[in-house]
């Protein structure tokens, strides 16, 4: 019965994605390090209140030697600079993982679409609860990056039928949030 729910799954998650494919020839290693997230398209309800308080974020991208990759996000909130680790698990598909996510308590797919490695990255992450909710990310490895990675990420969250108001591009923070020493 198990092996049933798990070709299930997989059927359905074949389905969602059969569309979008991570970058070919997709390189970990080249992938890790520091990444900004200065782009995001959203469709939950409940993003709207936050869009303006939403601000670039910092993350660092650290690659393990099984395929997983840890994942340390830094951000501003009201209580200060905060951080959430996340661990994505490597699947059979190279730029695709997935994730559980504790605040949801669900398993989220991951998918890097296309990089540079030295300037953009756009990842698409699904989570399936009452519906079907979906993120684009615009990920820089600076806070600033060129008109027409903006205009990329824009035209394929449009692509994936995300309505304009959901599409942003956040404010730098007021403050900087710093990476830990050694960093």
């Amino acid at each position: 019965m198990r092996m049933v729910a798990i070709a299930t799954l997989l059927v359905c998650l074949m389905e969602i994605h059969a569309d979008v494919q991570p970058q070919r020839d997709f390189d970990l290693q080249r992938f890790g390090g520091k990444w900004f997230r200065v782009g995001l398209a959203y469709d939950s309800p409940g993003f709207i209140p936050y869009r303006d308080k939403l601000r670039i974020s910092m993350g660092m991208l650290t690659p393990v030697p099984n395929g997983n990759v840890n994942l340390t996000m830094w951000g501003i909130s009201p209580a200060g600079c905060k951080s959430k680790v996340y661990v994505y698990e490597k699947t059979a598909t190279p730029g695709l993982f997935t994730y559980f996510s504790t605040r949801h308590n669900r398993m989220k797919d991951i998918t890097v679409v296309d990089t540079n490695y030295s300037e953009y990255a756009l990842v698409l992450k699904h989570k399936k609860m009452d519906r079907e909710y979906t993120q684009v990310a615009l990920y820089g490895r600076h806070p600033r990056v060129r008109p027409e990675w903006i205009q990329k990420f824009r035209d394929f969250a449009v692509s994936r039928g995300f309505p304009w108001e959901s599409i942003i591009t956040p404010s730098p923070p007021a403050e900087n949030c710093p990476l830990p020493h050694g960093r």
